[in-house]
């Protein structure tokens, strides 16, 4: 299971526009779909927030999209 990638996909963004949008190459963000690279946890948060949704759902802990309820704090990524 890969929720980033299928994310990415189901909102028919490339590699490209997701390295842009956590400020990596394509190659490096490919790394982190294939899984031969752990995506970095600051670049979790990034995901999360700018698509209105949970790290838990990013990785696969839960298949609840929606995200808790977010403390101001957690918003300085």
């Amino acid at each position: 299971m890969n929720r980033i990638r299928d994310l990415r996909e189901d909102l028919d963004l490339t590699q490209r526009d997701f390295a842009s949008l956590l400020g990596c190459s394509q190659a490096t963000y490919s790394r982190y779909e294939t899984r031969e690279l752990s995506i970095p946890v600051d670049a979790l948060i990034k995901l999360a927030l700018h698509f209105h949704t949970s790290i838990d759902y990013l990785v696969g802990l839960t298949d609840e999209r929606k995200p808790h309820k977010r403390s101001t704090r957690g918003n300085k990524v």
